[in-house]
């Protein structure tokens, strides 16, 4: 297992050095800059600010100064929030953007497995037929489409809950809808793949065996069935909860959500290069992270992975 974790780490830096390359680069080749604002300026001052971050220096050279940064786990400077260095944006915005995508997470977990179980448990029946209906709506509508439907309805006509915003961080009226709307494309994803995977595990022999030596069916299903049936699901966990960490971004937008996404629109609109780039290698160490942690849990449920 060691060997694999190993592997799986050294071979992620070659990705996150490509992102870092190609993040940067696009961000430079993009029209505009960090400085081109409505606002008239002296070629003077103009000058001066290009000399102070270093962008009048060669592409090449900017270029291997930000990698130098990164090395010492430094982002660099804010061209737009000049109070705050990105390092300082990030550590800001992330404990809600994290808070927010475990949240949706957890939600998708539990209420997928238990849609997907309850689904394969009553194969070919009409509640099954409308578990696959309920996860075919779920991946086709986005969470950028769900959000605002959700906000109109639950928010504007009916005032149940609050139609947008935080709150202090602690009350749990700000924080349904963003995380149902977060979380109900991967509610979908994990329902049918557990009710796939569960089906197939209940075909097994050993569960057959289980049956036949008078197990109860409460536990033939959860201490066997699952624990077979949930490997797909761990599979997909990695990506799935970086990605809706990352994901957050436009529901952060649309519930004005004080996370890192309101930086990094803000950011992309304003070509502010640094903070850009820092979120996007921020992120990329973030599934490199998860990608370790499913790993780590796969071999834990599947112990055949460990001795390969």
């Amino acid at each position: 297992m060691l060997s694999i974790l190993l592997k799986r780490f050294f071979g992620a830096i070659p990705t996150l050095f490509v992102i870092i390359t190609l993040t940067f680069l696009m961000m430079r080749l993009t029209p505009g800059g960090p400085f081109d604002t409505g606002r008239v300026v002296s070629p003077e001052v103009q000058a001066n600010l290009m000399r102070a971050y270093h962008l009048d220096e060669p592409l090449f050279s900017q270029y291997l100064r930000y990698l130098g940064d990164l090395a010492r786990g430094d982002f660099g400077p804010s061209f737009t929030s000049k109070d705050f260095s990105v390092t300082q944006l990030i550590r800001q915005g992330f404990p809600v953007s994290l808070q927010l995508g475990l949240s949706a997470m957890a939600m998708a977990l539990v209420v997928g497995l238990g849609l997907g179980t309850f689904g394969a448990l009553h194969r070919n029946r009409p509640s099954d037929h409308a578990v696959i209906v309920f996860a075919m709506v779920g991946i086709i509508v986005p969470s950028f489409v769900m959000a605002p439907i959700l906000t109109l309805v639950f928010g504007v006509t009916l005032h149940w809950l609050p139609a947008g915003g935080w709150g202090d961080g602690h009350q749990l009226s700000y924080k349904i809808l963003p995380v149902v709307a977060l979380a109900l494309p991967r509610i979908s994803s994990i329902a049918r793949l557990s009710r796939s995977s569960m089906i197939e595990a209940l075909e097994q022999p050993f569960i057959r065996t289980a049956y036949a030596k008078g197990l109860p069916r409460r536990l033939v299903l959860f201490r066997h069935a699952m624990r077979a049936a949930i490997l797909p699901v761990v599979s997909y966990l990695g990506p799935a909860t970086a990605g809706i960490i990352t994901g957050s971004i436009v529901v952060e937008q649309v519930f004005s959500i004080p996370g890192i996404g309101r930086y990094f629109v803000d950011a992309a609109l304003n070509r502010d290069y640094t903070l850009v780039a820092g979120v996007v290698v921020f992120y990329g160490c973030i599934i490199v992270l998860f990608n370790l942690i499913v790993d780590i849990l796969y071999g834990v449920l599947d112990p055949r992975v460990s001795r390969r």
